[in-house]
């Protein structure tokens, strides 16, 4: 059985899993700055060069046990945050490998840190919801029967988790994360990539063909506040979770609403739609979802609306490819805006 004892911040260790990816690229920075440099250790599968955000960085297979309990021990993790895991587009092409990476890669990390007394953080997904679930505003506890490998392994993940803390008191916490839109790392083959693509091909090429159909409602997440709710949630007062797994949102809204936001700013910028595989994934994830529990437990607040998302991506990217133009310096309460639910 855990502890629990408390941890100060000097003390504490984290190791970051799959730390290359669209979410571990911004949230090591993140815990860095909060924690120190040398208290924060990024691994992944894939070796990195002259990437001075993730440095230091270790290779790291999770599938191997071996492996990932060296590095963590050696460490001397407090914290494994493990965000290394196969998404949905690419688990339907591989649903072997996205097996074998989100189930074994879970396993292993409840496992060390069951055995070494280390707090855990595994992100979940609404890919773990199916069509038999309430798809307007679907709250923490209702039906879980995904349709694809990843969601199948996500239920998996918030099972286990849950079990190891009731039978051996390991502090598991876990986010339902939404689509999540990054205006600094490629997307990472989920389902709700159009909505990173969008802003990208708008700028450059004025033009995109969206996967999704124009009226597909998705929950949505700008990166600031995907990284602000992690580490919120992680750093959460145990006596304050009522539950150890969360839906977390900010936004709800379709391809066309998207589209339609940007030609405010870019009124030349033209979108068709063009549904591929893809659109019947996503058909089986709610419309909105419900985040109450997350907000009245631990106070989470989402700062980013479809607007203040869409100036500041513009503004990051237009920076990126060198053009010059600004889109302004609105933020969401400078607008008044609430977020969009469907």
């Amino acid at each position: 059985m855990q502890t629990g004892r408390p941890v100060k911040e000097a003390d504490v260790r984290i190791l970051v899993t799959g730390a290359t990816g669209q979410i571990g690229s911004e949230l090591v920075p993140a815990l860095r700055a909060r924690y120190g440099k040398e208290n924060v250790c990024a691994s992944d599968v894939k070796m990195i060069r002259n990437n001075q955000e993730l440095d230091p960085f270790v290779y790291c297979d999770v599938t191997q046990y071996d492996m990932l309990a060296r590095i963590a021990i050696e460490f001397g993790c407090t914290h494994i945050v493990h965000l290394a895991s196969l998404l949905s587009a690419v688990g339907e092409k591989n649903p072997g490998l996205a097996k074998k990476v989100n189930v074994l890669g879970t396993q292993h990390v409840l496992d060390i840190c069951r055995d070494n007394d280390i707090k855990c953080y595994i992100p979940s997904s609404i890919a773990v919801f199916g069509p038999t679930t309430p798809p307007i505003q679907t709250p923490d506890l209702t039906v879980l029967r995904p349709t694809t490998i990843y969601g199948i392994t996500k239920v998996y993940t918030e099972l286990l988790g849950e079990y190891y803390h009731q039978r051996w008191g390991v502090d598991f916490r876990s986010l339902r994360y939404p689509g999540i839109i990054s205006s600094k790392v490629a997307p990472g083959g989920g389902t709700t990539d159009y909505a990173v693509e969008i802003y990208h091909e708008a700028l450059l090429n004025g033009q995109y063909t969206s996967f999704l159909h124009e009226n597909q409602a998705l929950p949505m997440m700008y990166m600031p506040d995907c990284i602000k709710a992690t580490i919120d949630l992680i750093t959460a007062p145990e006596e304050c979770l009522k539950q150890r797994t969360f839906n977390v949102t900010a936004m709800s809204f379709t391809p066309k609403e998207l589209a339609t936001e940007i030609q405010k700013f870019i009124p030349e910028f033209e979108c068709d739609f063009s549904p591929d595989f893809r659109q019947k994934i996503a058909e089986n994830w709610p419309q909105s979802i419900d985040d109450v529990n997350a907000r009245e437990q631990w106070g989470w607040d989402h700062e980013y609306d479809i607007t203040a998302m869409t100036v500041d991506m513009l503004n990051v990217l237009s920076e990126k490819y060198e053009i010059e133009k600004t889109f302004g310096t609105l933020t969401q309460k400078e607008a008044g805006a609430k977020w969009i639910h469907h």
